[in-house]
């Protein structure tokens, strides 16, 4: 008598067939994400040591212009001193020794007619045309490294959201794992559904990822 063939059989056959599929797809992502992962701690690490150089250069050029800064205010005021002492020669000295910097300052102050007119500024250091180029520059490199330090942020969540997707891969794997172990069809077909629902919502996020492939 011819056996029957089992009904069961061939539907067994391509629930395990999907659901190996899903392993192995959900597998090779997990890598990538993995990859990902430590590709953009990476990428932070790197921003942030470029922060911290930066931060360095920035103090350096604050430092600097403050040092610059205190010698045109000693300056102006041995200059001043000696002016209103009448010693010229003295006051000559002074002005010869202004940084190049602080002469266009000095020069449109003295313009003011600072010391008859009551409207004039009281200092240089007041006038627009003061300006030392150490200062501009570290607020420039302070700004530069508040830039830096908003990349090493982005790239520390974009780590976390690979990290993220590999979590859940592995609801994936569970899935496609214990689908394979249940003689329920009905129980097999809910879990290979869910697994496939919750890769195909993970493959379509992390397609809007952005992917780091520098060496």
């Amino acid at each position: 008598m011819a056996q029957r063939a089992d009904p069961t059989k061939g539907s067994r056959s391509w629930h395990e067939l999907l659901a190996t599929v899903l392993l192995v797809v959900t597998a090779v992502a997990t890598s990538w994400s993995s990859y990902q992962a430590t590709r953009w701690n990476g990428e932070q690490a790197a921003a942030a040591g470029r922060a911290n150089a930066i931060r360095v250069q920035a103090a350096r050029s604050a430092a600097l212009g403050e040092a610059q800064t205190q010698v045109d205010v000693a300056t102006f005021i041995a200059w001043t001193d000696a002016d209103q002492s009448n010693a010229e020669e003295l006051a000559d000295f002074y002005m010869q020794r202004f940084r190049p910097e602080f002469e266009p300052a000095f020069e449109a102050w003295l313009a003011t007619s600072p010391f008859t007119s009551s409207s004039a500024p009281q200092t240089p250091f007041e006038m627009s045309e003061y300006k030392v180029a150490a200062r501009e520059e570290s607020e420039r490199l302070d700004l530069a490294a508040e830039t830096t330090a908003m990349t090493v942020t982005r790239n520390i969540q974009r780590a976390s959201n690979y990290v993220l997707t590999v979590v859940l891969y592995a609801i994936v794997l569970f899935f496609a794992g214990i689908s394979i172990k249940m003689t329920s069809r009905r129980l097999q077909t809910i879990m290979l559904t869910a697994g496939y629902v919750v890769l195909a919502a993970t493959l379509t996020w992390i397609a809007t990822f952005p992917v780091s492939l520098k060496i």
